[in-house]
């Protein structure tokens, strides 16, 4: 049996994460020291009133002057001083390491997911990727920016405060250790069972998101089809798995917080109790007991800060295994084989299958042995009524979706199959699949920038006169009518577009990228009944000599290919020329009977 298709991305060990992140952390080593030599100075001037207090209690009933408060007050607040500054270099330092390491972070992040497999993207679902780019990434930056500062501060306090506490008086040091068990009961109870917590959480955020994702985008079919009211349950279960665990994540850190305040009331007791009787026998005074609770109640706010904290910083970690999950994924997938690079290779499809369900041997299938050859400068139409298959044909043939059974693949080497070198099309590396195939959809985005760069996405390194020639071939005549030109921005913020310009553009793109096979899936679908003719000259202008696999919306677009295949239910159901499909009186007789009255 055959395993079940992984529905999201890797998610790395945390070893891993760290790992990956050592070596951004090594190159502002300079930072982090002074970072670690400000943390210190701080904390230590913060020992200052505890001591200052505890000289006033012992000299104060002896007779002591005014000299002593006065020589306490400037000492405090030379410490005051000190604390300021070091605060502020410390923040200084700690910008100077988490940013830098977090932007870098999320770059890298950007563009593994760009140059992830389109067929991983297709298994997963964007949802995960855009969980993993957007709320993951926000994650590790506010992590970066407000809770790392804490925590770098609150440790570097209790390590400083548990020094000074020993130095007090080594008694009332040890009684001090008395805490670390109890806090070390509170982490081993907390630990191994945060962090599948939050891994829980993240994950349902990504569900949550892949729900609304798919909502939002798919909102026309969801109109037309009157399924609002299921779409809408399928999101509210998703937001309220998310709004569960996160109630449960509260839950569980209060616990946590109880756990840690036990502690806390349990051995400042048995600090005080202990002091009482140093001072009652005569070894310890009244003013070193003072000094020593004061240093002990003070490690409570970073204490409590770092377990209160701790959430965030699970949180956080969980976000960064999931971030540089897909970092690895990008960077350690298996070699694929070479193309073997002959040109005017034939787009064979044979015996598709297809099914979303995760379980392979699914009876709902999409596509049910789908056989097809499109040899080189061959254009073949596919029509049929609405969920017969024909986009899912089309993302197998253009390589975005794998088929869960059967193959689709380029063979080399003229007309005949038999003996030929071929390669699956889901085993060729993306950029020379691209080089072959190439697909304009129905929907398609402009980018923010300027008419040059939108045009020239799939060749960046194309000049003008290329761009120019790839706008003419398709009939972009409106070009010369913009303010700047190739120069004019367009995309959000800049020129608005028509539907049929900005499809004019997904056509250029294809003509520039020159690959040997195009798949149009309803390409020119948005132009309307005005466009639609324009738009189908720029089609055809787009394909020229190259072989093409057009999900034609107009039956016009069939007319002129030189194939057209049938489709209902999955299956291919009629396959001829045009003329020799409408006088055998079949189905496709039938439609164009419809179209043509």
């Amino acid at each position: 049996m055959t395993a079940p298709t992984q529905t999201t991305l890797s998610i790395a060990t945390r070893r891993r994460s760290f790992a990956h992140l050592a070596p951004l952390l090594r190159r502002r080593g300079g930072w982090i020291v002074l970072l670690f030599v400000a943390g210190v100075a701080n904390a230590g001037a913060g020992l200052v009133g505890p001591w200052a207090i505890g000289r006033l209690v012992d000299e104060l009933p002896a007779g002591a002057g005014a000299d002593v408060v006065w020589t306490s007050a400037i000492a405090v607040a030379i410490a005051g001083i000190v604390m300021a500054v070091g605060t502020w270099i410390g923040a200084w330092a700690l910008a100077h390491v988490a940013m830098p390491v977090v932007a870098e972070l999320r770059t890298q992040v950007v563009e593994s997911a760009l140059s992830l497999e389109s067929q991983r993207v297709e298994k997963t679902g964007t949802g995960d990727l855009v969980s993993r780019v957007a709320d993951d990434s926000r994650k590790i930056s506010e992590a970066a920016a407000q809770v790392l500062p804490l925590v770098v501060e609150s440790l570097l306090v209790v390590i400083v405060s548990a020094a000074g506490l020993a130095a007090i008086d080594w008694r009332l040091g040890i009684v001090g250790l008395a805490a670390l068990p109890m806090y070390w009961l509170t982490l081993r109870w907390y630990l191994p069972r945060s962090e599948p917590i939050y891994k829980q959480e993240r994950a349902a955020f990504g569900r949550r998101a892949g729900r609304l994702l798919g909502g939002l985008t798919g909102a026309k079919t969801l109109r037309a089809y009157r399924a609002e009211a299921g779409e809408l349950r399928r999101i509210d279960s998703a937001s309220g798995e998310a709004r569960d665990l996160s109630i449960d994540v509260f839950r569980f850190l209060t616990r946590a917080f109880g756990r840690n305040n036990r502690a806390e009331a349990v051995v400042l007791s048995l600090l005080l109790i202990t002091g009482f009787v140093l001072v009652w026998f005569g070894e310890s005074t009244a003013g070193a007991v003072t000094t020593a609770a004061l240093v002990f109640h003070r490690l409570f706010n970073p204490i409590g800060a770092l377990v209160g904290l701790f959430d965030q910083i699970q949180s956080a970690g969980a976000s960064l295994t999931r971030m540089v999950g897909v970092i690895d994924e990008a960077t350690t997938s298996p070699r694929r084989p070479i193309d073997p690079g002959t040109a005017d290779p034939a787009l064979v499809l044979e015996d598709l299958w297809f099914t979303y369900d995760e379980d392979p041997n699914s009876s709902n299938h999409v596509l049910t042995g789908v056989s097809l050859r499109i040899d080189p400068g061959e254009v073949v139409a596919v029509v049929g009524t609405t969920g017969a298959g024909k986009s899912t044909l089309a993302r197998i043939a253009a390589g975005l979706s794998a088929p869960t059974r059967g193959r689709a693949a380029l063979v080399f080497g003229g007309a005949a199959s038999a003996g030929k070198p071929s390669q699956d099309l889901t085993a060729l590396p993306e950029t020379v699949l691209r080089e072959h195939i190439a697909m304009v959809a129905q929907e398609v985005h402009t980018f923010s920038g300027t008419l040059r760069d939108n045009v020239a996405l799939p060749v960046p390194e194309a000049g003008d006169d290329q761009v120019r020639s790839a706008l003419e071939e398709v009939g972009a005549g409106w070009v010369s009518t913009l303010p700047a030109g190739l120069d004019t921005e367009i995309g959000d913020g800049g020129t608005r577009l028509t539907a049929v310009q900005e499809q004019t553009i997904a056509l250029a793109r294809l003509a520039l990228a020159d690959p040997d096979f195009a798949i149009l899936d309803e390409a020119t679908a948005e132009a309307g009944s005005a466009g639609a003719h324009v738009l189908e000259q720029s089609a055809r202008a787009a394909l020229g000599s190259r072989g093409a696999l057009v999900v034609a919306h107009r039956l016009s677009q069939a007319e002129t290919a030189d194939r057209v295949l049938v489709m209902e239910h999955g299956r291919v159901i009629e396959e001829g020329t045009h003329d020799e499909l409408v006088a055998a009186g079949g189905r496709y007789a039938e439609l164009w009977a419809a179209w043509s009255a």
